[in-house]
């Protein structure tokens, strides 16, 4: 098993250790922007745009992006339209 994964935020490489959460690779790529993720600020979302948690456990190669909390309900809304 490798000792660690590399990930993608807004396009940006992350390198974390194996076994690590998207909350972990978020605060490796921005501390701000982690705790506007956890404030409700922004959402992560994977690579289909689709909100992730971020206590989900990662694989090397995932692709996420961070968005407003605005921009994803308007995204939603949109849809529902």
């Amino acid at each position: 098993m490798p000792e660690t994964l590399s990930v993608f935020i807004n396009a940006q490489k992350v390198v974390v250790p194996a076994g690590a959460r998207v909350r972990e690779a978020l605060a490796a790529w921005s501390a701000d922007a982690a705790r506007e993720v956890e404030s409700g600020a922004r959402v992560v979302t994977d690579s289909r745009g689709l909100p992730i948690d971020i206590d989900t456990p990662l694989h090397g190669g995932a692709i996420f992006r961070v968005v407003s909390a605005r921009e994803r309900a308007r995204d939603d809304d949109e849809l529902l339209h």
